[in-house]
Order: structure tokens, then sequence, then C-alpha cells
């Protein structure tokens, strides 16, 4: 299928591994250009270099900051050769922060959540949205967390920053420009082979004085397919949504896990 979006522009966040690599290689094969940014540069680079080599036509341009900083979207809307503001597609994404006991955290540590995972894509969104309204095609497509749903005791700041996003998310992308060709939606992961999960796991085998691979097999047991997802198939649901085509799909939260969810709704 042509999704329809040859020659447009991207924003992608966390774009030089996991997810947002994911997001930015799906895209980039349905010819879109883009601006990946990431805080790790040499990782960032090696991935818009592989995007170049897999996609000769395509534009891939790494930006090393931190998207969740009023620099890091400076530089992102200013990178030589970019389109400004003027991105067609935006893909929003940031490293979720740690597990742990609410009672161990302070105000610093909840607004440094809200600002990531919250406030960040919502300047993103500010400072695009208006634009793509005015050009007749948007797509905004936050990468949140299955724990919006299923709310994990321990990663409560992702679960309270990242709820906040989405109630956000259902009032405006109800608003005035649902009529103007602009979607907002949030893609919500389960458990993908990426390095947080990695990290995540390690740290639970670790403290559980087990190995590694029997606490994956164990979280993979609990999802129905049996597996963890790959990064691939969560940027070709990213790309479908970010397609013309989908352009009758907006306000909603697509949950990508294997089936783990256990509710009708």
């Amino acid at each position: 299928m042509d999704l329809g979006i040859k020659g447009k522009w991207a924003l992608v966040g966390g774009a030089s591994k996991g997810l947002g690599r994911g997001c930015a290689q799906a895209l980039a094969a349905e010819g879109v250009n883009l601006v990946m940014v990431a805080r790790g540069a040499e990782a960032l680079q090696a991935a818009a270099q592989a995007i170049r080599a897999a996609h000769p036509g395509v534009v891939a341009l790494p930006v090393a900051a931190d998207i969740t900083t009023p620099e890091g979207r400076a530089a992102a809307f200013g990178v030589a050769g970019g389109p400004g503001k003027a991105f067609d597609i935006v893909v929003t994404n940031a490293g979720g922060p740690p597990p742990g006991d609410f009672r161990q955290w302070d105000r610093d540590t909840w607004i440094a959540a809200l600002d990531a995972n919250m406030l960040a894509p919502i300047e993103l969104i500010k400072a695009t949205v208006d634009g793509m309204a005015e050009r007749g095609f948007g797509r905004i497509v936050n990468i949140t967390s299955g724990a919006v749903k299923a709310p994990l005791q321990v990663l409560g700041l992702s679960n309270g920053a990242r709820s906040g996003l989405t109630g956000f998310v259902a009032g405006l992308a109800r608003s005035e420009i649902a009529a103007r060709g602009v979607t907002i939606n949030n893609l919500l992961p389960g458990a993908f082979e990426t390095d947080r999960l990695r990290t995540t796991l390690g740290g639970l085998a670790q403290k559980q004085g087990t190995s590694y691979e029997a606490i994956a097999d164990g979280r993979r047991q609990g999802v129905p397919a049996k597996r963890f997802g790959e990064p691939a198939e969560f940027g070709a649901i990213c790309a479908f949504l970010c397609s013309a085509q989908a352009g009758y799909i907006t306000g909603q939260n697509v949950l990508a896990d294997g089936g783990a969810y256990p509710g009708t709704f």
C-alpha cells in the first residue's frame, strides 16, 4: 500500500534506537524526509547514515539534542536543510522516568517527569499544529506507554505524566483541527525488544538473584503472543497512523502489546 506521504517531512524523537528508530525507518521507507533527534550523537549518526543508505532519495538530518528542553527543540526546528517548523508529521518520543516508590519522589522528580513526558510533547504540538492545519495535512503520533491503560505501581511517574498528555490530546484532537486534515493519536507500546526493556529486566534479574533469560522468559509467557514486539512492527503501525489513509483516525490510543492488556475496551 502506498501511504501517500512521500516527500513529506517528519520530526522523530528518540530516533537513534528502539521504537523511535523503528518509526523513522518505517517513515523513510515511505519516502518521508526526516529530522531525527536523540541525545546520543554517535548512535544517532549511525542510524541516520543507515537510513540514507537504505533509502537514497530520503533526507535524514540528525540533531543530537535533548528534545525535552527548549534548546533541543530549537535545534530540531533550526537544523540546516530542514523544514523549520513546517513539519507534516511529528512523532513525539522521550525516555520514560525511572521506576520507584512514590514516597521517595519529591517535587523536582515529578516536574522532571512532567517536562519530559507531558509538557515537551505539548510544546512540539503547539509549535507545529497550526501550520499543519493551514496546509491541510498533519499527523502527530505520541509514543506513550501501555501503562496508560494498565498502570504499573512502580511506574507512577510515567503513569501520571503520560496520562496527563493523553487527557490533553483527547480534547485537542477533537477540536477544529480535526476538520482541517490534522490528526493526533497516541501509540502505546507494551513489551518491545529495546534497550530500555533489557535494562529493566536486567535490573529485576539482579534484584531477584536470577538470570536475565529467566526474567525475560517469564515476561514473554505473560504476553498472549508469547514474544516481545519488534521495533520494526511498531514503526509500521506508526507509519500507517501518519498515512493519508488514516485521516479518519484521531484522538485514539492505539495499544500494541501482543494482547497483554486483558480488558474488552
